[in-house]
């Protein structure tokens, strides 16, 4: 039987699920598809873990609005030609283009055109277009986000930090204790607000660590209709996350 508990933090509640291990020595949080997990070692009584969970309630909150604002990837995608392609909120259609030259993605006349190996089949000329795809958004986020966090840090104004683009499945930014932000390339198909909104996101974590009420009041001063940009955020995650 699965062993089950929950703290209350302030107005938050904190379900959590606990695993035994005979092999841990001590006690370790993580967040799993969205619910917070517990491995801890037999005989530690559920009231220690809850007061474990108590303390680090911050740490844990922070954790699972992070792991929210990354939803679930579809299954239905399959990387062949006429399929939607989303660069900076525009729509581009697919084309997969078989060839023996050498050959790199390219956006032309409302297509996203990506060269792959003649005659490769099923799940491996599936994975070799996704591969084609991500490599050349990647590329478009690594030339464009840095002109774009200077014009952001201009608007605001502040000092623009260290930016580094990066794979990250789980959120679409952070912000590391030296300052540097890390931002997933993926947000490159969004629209330019909603990569807007997760630059100015990440800026005011240089302040404020946390996503507590001094964050999201910061947040809101400098761009007060985060929430409605959040929200779309949410609801384009599943397009963006493949």
């Amino acid at each position: 039987m699965t062993e089950r508990s929950e703290i209350q933090w302030g107005l938050t509640a904190i379900p959590f699920v606990v695993h035994r291990s005979d092999r841990r020595k001590t006690v370790a949080l993580t967040v799993d598809d969205g619910k917070l997990v517990v491995t801890a070692p037999r005989g530690v009584p559920l009231a220690r873990l809850n007061d474990v969970v108590r303390r680090k309630a911050a740490w844990v909150v922070e954790r699972l609005r992070r792991a929210a604002e990354l939803p679930t990837p579809p299954s239905t995608r399959e990387f062949v030609t006429g399929e939607t392609v989303l660069y900076r909120g525009r729509q581009l259609r697919l084309r997969v283009i078989e060839t023996t030259d050498e050959a790199t993605a390219r956006m032309w006349a409302g297509w996203y055109e990506v060269p792959i190996t003649t005659g490769l089949r099923g799940d491996v000329r599936a994975r070799e277009v996704r591969r084609g795809l991500a490599r050349s958004l990647k590329g478009h986020a690594e030339a464009c986000l840095p002109e774009m966090l200077g014009a952001v840090c201009e608007r605001l104004p502040v000092r623009a930090p260290e930016m580094r683009v990066r794979e990250q499945r789980k959120r679409w930014g952070s912000c590391d204790a030296e300052g540097v932000l890390r931002i997933n390339w993926r947000i490159i198909q969004a629209p330019q607000t909603l990569i807007d909104y997760v630059l100015v996101h990440e800026l005011v974590h240089l302040e404020h660590r946390a996503h507590g009420p001094e964050f999201w009041a910061a947040l809101a001063r400098w761009m007060p209709d985060y929430e409605a940009r959040r929200q779309r955020l949410r609801e384009m995650g599943p397009l963006m996350a493949w």
